[in-house]
C-alpha cells in the first residue's frame, strides 16, 4: 500500500472530494473547535488552542500561555500537541508549537500479500505563527508548519503556510474571517510521486445577539472546488448498489459547518457542532444517527483551562478530545 493510501486509511477518511495527502493538516487541536463541528476560523476567545485554526486570532490577550491536547481518533490512532503563545508588544504576539499525529500499528506486506512485520506510521507538525493588529478591529496573521512524515520505509518533508484575516467588532461581538489555509507543497517525497497540500479558501462568520447567551458559527471551507460528490451506501444488503450524491444542496452543505456554544458565563462552555461533510464521509448503512455532530464543553479557572470534546463519526469508533491550558502569569503572580 502506498503512502498515500495509508494516509487516508489511518484517518477513516473517504478520499470522495480527490484529497487525502497531509490530510491530518485538518484535525483540529482544539476541543473547543472540535466541539463546534471540528472547524471554525472565527472564534475570538482567550483560548490559545482556536488560534491553530486562524493566525489572525493570536493576541496579546494569550500572552504566556501554554496549551496541551490530546486526541483518541478512529482505530488505533492517537494525537498529541503542545502550544505556547506570547505576546509581542501591544499590537502583536506569536506562538510555536509541536504537534504528533500516530495511527497505531500496522501490518507491513509484499506485493504478494505476505506480512514480513509491522510498522507505526506517523507525521509530525512543528509550527510557528505570528499575528499583528492593523487597527483596533482588523488582525492579520501567518503561521508556517514544518511537516515530517514517515511510513515504513518512506520519509517526506513538507511545508505549509496559512495566512488569515480577522475583524471583530466587540460591541456587536461580530467576527468575521478569511483564512488561506495549507500553502505550499512538498521538499522531500516519499517516492517519484508528489502528493499535494490540501490547499483550501474558508470563509467565517461567528456572532451572539444581545443578552442572548448563545454564540453562532458557520464557518466555509473547501471553498476551492464546488462539487464534492459523495456515495451513499444503501442499506447494506447485497442487493443494494452505491448510488452518487451530487445535487446543489448536498454540495452546499458539505462545504458548511454549523457551530453554536454557551457564553453565559466566562467561567465554562458548552459547544455543539454539525459537519455534514463528516457524517456524509461516512455514508455506510452502520452510520450512527450521531454521525457529524460533536458536543463539548470546558472549565475556565484563574490560572487553568480544562477542555473536552466528543463525536461518533461512524458507530465503529468514537473520538475523544482532551485540553489543559495554563495560563503562565496567573500561576506567577
Amino acid at each position: 500500500m502506498s503512502a498515500l493510501l495509508l494516509a487516508g486509511a489511518a484517518f477513516g477518511v473517504s478520499a470522495q472530494d480527490g484529497t487525502s495527502a497531509y490530510s491530518f493538516l485538518n484535525v483540529t487541536s482544539s476541543a473547543k473547535v472540535y466541539g463546534l463541528g471540528g472547524v471554525n476560523i472565527s472564534l475570538v476567545d482567550d483560548d490559545i488552542t482556536v488560534t491553530e485554526q486562524n493566525p489572525a486570532l493570536l493576541g496579546p490577550e494569550i500572552s504566556n500561555m501554554v496549551a496541551l491536547n490530546y486526541m483518541h481518533y478512529l482505530g488505533g490512532s492517537n494525537f498529541a500537541g503542545l502550544r505556547y503563545g506570547h505576546s509581542a508588544g501591544d499590537h502583536g504576539a506569536w506562538s510555536a508549537s509541536v504537534r504528533y499525529f500516530g495511527y497505531g500499528s500496522m501490518k507491513e506486506t509484499l506485493p504478494d500479500g505476505s506480512v514480513i512485520g509491522t510498522f507505526s506510521p506517523k507525521d509530525v507538525a512543528f509550527g510557528g505563527a505570528y499575528a499583528h493588529d492593523f487597527n483596533d478591529r482588523l488582525r492579520g496573521g501567518i503561521a508556517v508548519n514544518a511537516l515530517y512524515s514517515a511510513y515504513a520505509d518512506y520519509t517526506a518533508f513538507a511545508l505549509a503556510t496559512d495566512l488569515g484575516i480577522n475583524y471583530y467588532d466587540a460591541d456587536r461581538d461580530l467576527s468575521l474571517s478569511v483564512v488561506l489555509a495549507n500553502l505550499g507543497g512538498q521538499v522531500k517525497r516519499f517516492n517519484e510521486q508528489y502528493d499535494r497540500l490540501p490547499f483550501d479558501i474558508r470563509l467565517g462568520w461567528s456572532q451572539s445577539f444581545g443578552t442572548f447567551p448563545i454564540r453562532f458559527s458557520i464557518t466555509a471551507w473547501n471553498l476551492t472546488k464546488w462539487k464534492l460528490p459523495y456515495y451513499e451506501t444503501g442499506d447494506g444488503s447485497s442487493t443494494g448498489t452505491p448510488s452518487i450524491k451530487e445535487s446543489f444542496g448536498s454540495n452546499l452543505f458539505r462545504h458548511l459547518v454549523f457551530g453554536l456554544d454557551l457564553i453565559s458565563s466566562p467561567n465554562y462552555y458548552v459547544t455543539l457542532g454539525y459537519n455534514y461533510k463528516t457524517r456524509t464521509d461516512m455514508s455506510t448503512y452502520s452510520r450512527s444517527f450521531l454521525s457529524g455532530f460533536s458536543l463539548g464543553g470546558g472549565l475556565r479557572l484563574r490560572t487553568v483551562g480544562l477542555g473536552l470534546a466528543l463525536a461518533q463519526p461512524h458507530t465503529g469508533g468514537t473520538t475523544f478530545m482532551f485540553n489543559l491550558s495554563l495560563n503562565i502569569n496567573e500561576i506567577l503572580n
